[in-house]
C-alpha cells in the first residue's frame, strides 16, 4: 500500500492556534521547527536566472526561484456534453426502471459525449470558463494538470488544452491518471508545483468519458457513468492566505479486482499468419474491457475508507469537522455520500451533490460540482470544504481546501 499525508500551513489564525508548533516535514515542502517555516528548493542558480533576462524566449519554461508560497483557488469551470441520456433512456436497453436506479444511485440523468463532442473539447472549455472567472490570460498558465482515465491519445491528451486555449508559451502539460481520485491528485501535485517550484497559476483539470468503457448492456454499471470536464485555476499567494490546509492520499492494488477495465489482446485469425516466425510476435493488437465492479465491495470500501482520510486531512490542516462549511465527495453513488457524512456526522444540508445530473462522472465529477456550487453562491469565498476522491486501482485521497 502506497500513502502520503500532507500538513499544510494553515491561513486563519483560528486553525493555527491549534497547531503543534513542532510538527515536522509538511507536504508542500515546508518544515517547520518551532512555528519557522523555512524553504528547501533545487534550482537553477540566481546567476543562472539573472543571465536569461528579458531575452528569454517565449517558449522556455519558467525558473523556479526561492519562494515561500500558498497557493488559492480562484476560477473554476465545467463542461458537459449536449446528448443527456435518462433512466427512462436506459430502460430501452436493460432491464431496469426510474425508480429502481433513483433509490439504488440517486441518479436520474447522465451526458454522454455523441456527435462533434470530444472529451478534449469539454476539458478546454472547463478550462477556459476558469480562467475567465479567475480572470486570468491564458498565456499566464505555466501548467496545466489534465486527470483522466480516458485520454483521447495513448500518449496523453493533457497538451492539447494550451493549444485550445491559445496559449503562446508553451506551457507543461502532462495527464495524471488515477480514476476518480484524479482531482484530488492534481490539486496537491498543483500545489506542490507552486509551492516548490515557484509557478504561479496552475490549471487542474478533471475530465473522462467512461461512457466508451461501459457495457450498455451491463444493468450493474450502465446506470452509473457520465461524461464531463471540470477544471479549477489554482494560484500562487502569500503564505497567509494558503487555501490548501491538509491533504491524506492512498492506494492499494490489492484493490484492484473489485473494479478494473484490463487491456486485453485480440487473438489472431489465423495462427499461421505470423509467417513462421517467433510464436507471439508481432503482438496482437490490444484494447481495453468494458468497466467491471464489484458493487458491494466498492460501497464497502468507500464508506471505511473515505471518512477515515478525511479525518486524517483535517488532523493534518490541525482543523476539526466542525470547521468544515461543505462537504464535497466524488459523486459515485448517493448512498455514499449519505453514508460518509453520516460517519463524520456532517448534516446532509452541508453535503455538495449533484448527482441526479450527472451521473458518475470519474475525475471531473468533484470539480464540476463545486463549479455548479459556486456559480449558483452556495459555495462563497472564504468557506472551508472537505473534499475526497475514491475509485478505481484502488486510489483514495481527500483535501481540505479553501475557496477563494
Amino acid at each position: 500500500m502506497a500513502n502520503a499525508y500532507g500538513f499544510l500551513t494553515p491561513s486563519v489564525q483560528s486553525v493555527r492556534g491549534r497547531i503543534n508548533p513542532s510538527i515536522g516535514v509538511y507536504g508542500s515542502g515546508f518544515c517547520s521547527n518551532k512555528g519557522i517555516a523555512t524553504r528547501v528548493l533545487c534550482s537553477s542558480s540566481v546567476e543562472d536566472v539573472e543571465k536569461l533576462g528579458s531575452s528569454a524566449s517565449a517558449s522556455q519554461s519558467r525558473v523556479p526561484r526561492f519562494v515561500s508560497k500558498g497557493c488559492k483557488l480562484v476560477g473554476c469551470g465545467s463542461a458537459v456534453p449536449s446528448l443527456k441520456v435518462s433512466n427512462d433512456d436506459l430502460a430501452k436497453l436493460v432491464e431496469t426502471n426510474d425508480e429502481w436506479i433513483s433509490t439504488r444511485t440517486g441518479i436520474r440523468n447522465r451526458r454522454v459525449i455523441s456527435g462533434a463532442d470530444s472529451l478534449t473539447g469539454l476539458a478546454a472549455e472547463a478550462a477556459r470558463r476558469a480562467l475567465e472567472m479567475a480572470e486570468v490570460h491564458p498565456d499566464d498558465v505555466d501548467l496545466v494538470l489534465l486527470c483522466t482515465s480516458t485520454p483521447e491519445d495513448l500518449f496523453g491528451s493533457a497538451p492539447q488544452i494550451p493549444k485550445a486555449l491559445g496559449c503562446k508559451k508553451h506551457p507543461l502539460a502532462f495527464d495524471i491518471t488515477a480514476a476518480c481520485s484524479g482531482f484530488i491528485l492534481g490539486l496537491v501535485s498543483g500545489s506542490s508545483y507552486i509551492r516548490g517550484a515557484g509557478f504561479r497559476n496552475v490549471l487542474v483539470i478533471g475530465a473522462d468519458a467512461l461512457s466508451r468503457y461501459v457495457d450498455w448492456t451491463d444493468r450493474g454499471t450502465c446506470i452509473l457513468f457520465g461524461d464531463a470536464a471540470g477544471a479549477v485555476l489554482l494560484q500562487a499567494c502569500d503564505i497567509e492566505d494558503d487555501g490548501l490546509f491538509g491533504f491524506d492520499l492512498h492506494s492499494d492494488g490489492d484493490g484492484q479486482r473489485h473494479l478494473h477495465a484490463t487491456m486485453k489482446q485480440e487473438e489472431l485469425d489465423d495462427p499461421a499468419a505470423s509467417n513462421g516466425s517467433v510464436l507471439g510476435f508481432p503482438p496482437n493488437r490490444p484494447s481495453y474491457s468494458c468497466i467491471k465492479m464489484s458493487g458491494n465491495e466498492v460501497f464497502r470500501f468507500a464508506v471505511r475508507a473515505v471518512p477515515q482520510s478525511i479525518e486524517y486531512a483535517l488532523q493534518n490542516a490541525g482543523l476539526t469537522g466542525s470547521s468544515i462549511d461543505w462537504l464535497l465527495l466524488h459523486q459515485a453513488n448517493q448512498r455514499i455520500l449519505d453514508a460518509v457524512a453520516n460517519r463524520l456526522e456532517v448534516p446532509l444540508e452541508r453535503v455538495i451533490s449533484n448527482l441526479a445530473n450527472y451521473g458518475n462522472t470519474s475525475a471531473a465529477s468533484i470539480p464540476l460540482a463545486l463549479d455548479e456550487a459556486v456559480r449558483s453562491g452556495q459555495v462563497q469565498p472564504g468557506h472551508t470544504i472537505a473534499t475526497a476522491g475514491f475509485g478505481a486501482g484502488l486510489t483514495w485521497g481527500s483535501a481540505i481546501i479553501r475557496w477563494g
